[in-house]
């Protein structure tokens, strides 16, 4: 079994509180300079291992992205993924759910993109919306058409359990999870809305309902300090990554991304004996042409 990177990790017993995971990096952080380089280095080396990754053909890797708006996980995503073959990889975003997805259970969606072996999957929001946005505004599962009345903590704690398992599941049929939570900082989301309402290049990425949703910030802390608590697993672990300095965010998510992929001990297939005759085969036919 391999073996996770430590740093920002949320603990698999349960023991994960909100109030002391960090929004900001350490105060002896690099600058952002040498935090661009390094990002560089990670994402070349994403690339290497990519390839083997693909074709080693042992196992599939998703990364899920949870986050407040403004945290940062579009610019993440690109970050982290630039240079790397774009055939290695697919990004899939999750918004509201439409008319034939709501006619379905909850893990649905998101199951039909799951990466097959060898590539990189990507979900930007996931099933997770399901137990932190829809908990918050308990009002969308009127439109879920669900079997019966459901007490609403009892909803909560079975589609947990379902996470728990779906994950599970994925774990033992080769895919690796790696759950990352971009923490910001309910001061620092404010800044960048008011960015992207001072720059005009910027309005087209604000929304209204973005400011709206700022009055239930206590109740989205509270939602994802559960969800991370009961799904952090050795199988599928969170990652609570600070998310106030962008540079020292997508490092930290690049770096354990890389962690994670050299710890799987991937090759390169060798030819076996049979191979090996056949290619010798093909040599002699491309030196003899035009013969």
């Amino acid at each position: 079994m391999f073996q996770f990177p430590k740093d920002y990790c949320v603990p698999f017993d349960g023991s994960f509180a909100l109030h002391a995971a960090p929004t900001a990096p350490p105060k002896d952080v690099a600058d952002d300079k040498q935090l661009e380089k390094r990002l560089e280095k990670l994402v070349a080396r994403i690339d290497e291992l990519q390839q083997m990754f693909y074709a080693h053909d042992k196992h599939s890797l998703l990364l899920v992205f949870q986050a407040m708006d403004a945290a940062g996980k579009d610019g993440t995503i690109r970050a982290v993924t630039r240079g790397v073959n774009p055939a290695g990889f697919q990004v899939f975003s999750f918004k509201q759910p439409s008319a034939e997805e709501l006619d379905h259970d909850f893990l649905w969606r998101t199951s039909k993109c799951l990466p097959e072996r060898g590539r990189i999957g990507i979900f930007n929001r996931s099933y997770y919306e399901e137990v932190l946005v829809v908990r918050v505004h308990p009002e969308y599962l009127g439109g879920q058409n669900l079997p019966t009345e459901t007490d609403h903590e009892h909803l909560w704690a079975d589609r947990l359990e379902s996470i728990r398992d779906h994950e599970k599941h994925l774990a033992r049929n080769g895919t690796v999870i790696l759950k990352f939570w971009l923490n910001v900082s309910r001061e620092e989301q404010k800044k960048r809305f008011l960015k992207r309402l001072d720059k005009p290049d910027k309005n087209w990425k604000f929304s209204p309902g973005d400011v709206k949703e700022r009055q239930h910030w206590d109740a989205y802390m509270d939602a994802y300090e559960q969800a991370l608590r009961t799904t952090s697993s050795q199988h599928a672990p969170w990652y609570a990554i600070p998310a106030d300095n962008k540079a020292y965010m997508r490092v930290a998510v690049a770096e354990t991304i890389v962690q994670t992929l050299e710890s799987l001990q991937m090759e390169y297939p060798k030819p076996g004996e049979a191979d090996r005759a056949r290619f010798a085969e093909c040599r002699q036919l491309l030196e003899n042409e035009g013969a």
